[in-house]
């Protein structure tokens, strides 16, 4: 007897079948591994400095080569590997592809006008462009295993909570550190000469960029309704610890980030679209203004207890007087030499990772500084990319906020907090990243991704839709979206 084909829906016809029919998929120990190294993954790749150096990015390969591992003994034991068809891989697919493009000797030999070795391959700096490919590749296996294995609402509560908890620690170590040091010693004990360190990063800006996202998710709980109001006062206490440390690293393009993300929040946070058509045009302006004041009184405060720990010298970069003769602090430069670059490489880029090769090449002034990253990350995917590069960045943007927004209808208030969360978390640091290169961390860009996973993840992690029977012990083949199984017919379930 042949078996009844699983019928695929989305999101916005799931609802027509009844919760008892989702299938729910049994958790091996291989599975269980995957979702433990995860968490792991976000906090230990922010200690290790975010994972820039070379034998931290080594380990974190070893981890995607250890999840894909643990991936195949759980699709052995359940008899089919799990996949989801979660657009957002594409582009990061398409990225992989496009560096292995770059890599084929298409191009005349040809050293760029550079002291090198002449290159035969479109990439101008190919080791670079094969540690992006690694790096990107490494990436591309935890988000598709958060997609994955972050399958139920308690999954969904433990990583919430992880990152939760993580981000008010690190946050209250990163001021403990600053209070206590002269701000170029990281851990108290290794020097730096040419940064100032902030918590466990290198640079300042970064962990400015890793507490708009951590940040963005208490918040996001809190503007939604998503946790009992007992606990709404605890949440908003660990954003602010959060936006605290954020503001004493004293990074402007943190600052104007946590603003945008503070009015994400305030125009999109409540039931959505379709639930707020229902009410009176005075009930939703009444809710956009309540939101509106509470993301203002949150700003006041954290700014007041900004200044009451830091002094009101933190702002003293927000407003121009460190360097008032150049506000940019040289990233006008910095852009104007990277738009060069894309003009003389506008279809596939110089490569990824080669801005600092080809950088020295473009440089209009005496050339003695080598700049490794544009300080925007969309100028740069521009120049190491192309237009190919750009296309690929930008489906990946809209196809994040379009399915965010998707997946925000839902009745699952603790669903709908997180997915504006990540969302807005998401949104905070695609604005840093017109000032700053953020997402070039690896724990800045892995944290991104898993609130990119966490806000586009299907139904499955929705309360709505948890089966309340006994646990099925059948797993579906090519796990997807969400793959209700259809009823079975009465001559059929006589047969069981």
């Amino acid at each position: 007897m042949e078996a009844l084909p699983a019928e695929t829906r989305e999101l916005d016809n799931v609802k027509e079948a009844p919760p008892h029919a989702i299938a729910e998929r049994r958790h091996t120990l291989a599975s269980r591994l995957v979702f433990l190294t995860l968490c792991v993954a976000v906090v230990m790749t922010t200690l290790a400095y975010g994972t820039v150096h070379y034998w931290a990015l080594a380990v974190f390969s070893l981890g995607a080569a250890g999840v894909i591992c643990l991936w195949s003994v759980d699709g052995l034991v359940l008899g089919s590997v799990q996949l989801s068809r979660n657009p957002l891989q594409w582009p990061l697919l398409g990225m992989i592809v496009l560096g292995l493009i770059q890599l084929l000797p298409f191009r005349a030999p040809d050293n760029a006008g550079l002291p090198l070795s002449p290159v035969r391959t479109l990439s101008l700096d190919p080791y670079s462009t094969r540690l992006v490919i690694v790096q990107v590749a490494s990436l591309l296996v935890y988000f598709a295993a958060t997609l994955i294995f972050t399958d139920t609402p308690r999954r969904l509560r433990t990583m919430v909570t992880t990152i939760t908890i993580f981000g008010f620690l690190l946050a209250m170590f990163g001021m403990t550190q600053s209070f206590t040091s002269d701000g170029t010693r990281v851990y108290w004990i290794r020097q730096l000469t040419q940064s100032t360190a902030f918590g466990p990063f290198i640079n300042r800006h970064h962990f400015a960029g890793y507490m708009e996202l951590v940040l963005a998710v208490p918040l996001g709980l809190v503007f939604s309704g998503g946790v009992e109001s007992y606990k709404r006062p605890l949440y908003a206490f660990a954003a602010g610890i959060m936006a605290i440390a954020l503001f004493l690293t004293n990074s402007r393009g943190g600052m104007i980030s946590l603003g945008a993300e503070i009015l994400f929040l305030a125009v999109i946070a409540g039931p959505g679209f379709r639930r707020n058509r229902h009410l009176k045009p005075g009930a939703r302006l009444r809710a956009l203004l309540l939101r509106a004041g509470l993301a203002s009184a949150l700003l006041v405060a954290m700014v007041g207890a900004t200044i009451f720990i830091g002094g009101a010298d933190v702002f003293s970069r927000l407003l121009g007087t460190v360097n008032a003769a150049d506000p940019t602090t040289g990233r006008a430069h910095f852009w104007s030499v990277t738009i060069s670059v894309i003009d003389a490489y506008p279809i596939m880029g110089s490569g990824l990772g080669s801005f600092g090769v080809i950088y020295t090449r473009y440089d209009s002034r005496n050339g003695l500084y080598r700049l490794e990253k544009a300080h925007n990350d969309y100028l740069q995917t521009l120049a190491d990319g192309g237009i190919v590069g750009g296309v690929l960045g930008l489906a990946f943007i809209l196809i994040l906020f379009i399915r965010g927004f998707r997946r925000r209808k839902t009745d699952d208030k603790f669903r709908r907090g997180v997915a504006t969360g990540a969302l807005a978390g998401c949104f905070a640091v695609l604005v840093h990243s017109f000032f700053d290169f953020t997402l070039h961390t690896t724990s800045n860009a892995l944290l991104f991704l898993i609130l990119a996973a966490l806000a586009t993840q299907d139904s499955r992690v929705d309360k709505l839709f948890r089966r309340r029977g006994p646990r099925r012990r059948r797993s579906l083949s090519h796990y997807a979206e969400v793959e209700p199984v259809a009823p079975a017919p009465p001559a059929l379930a006589e047969a069981k």
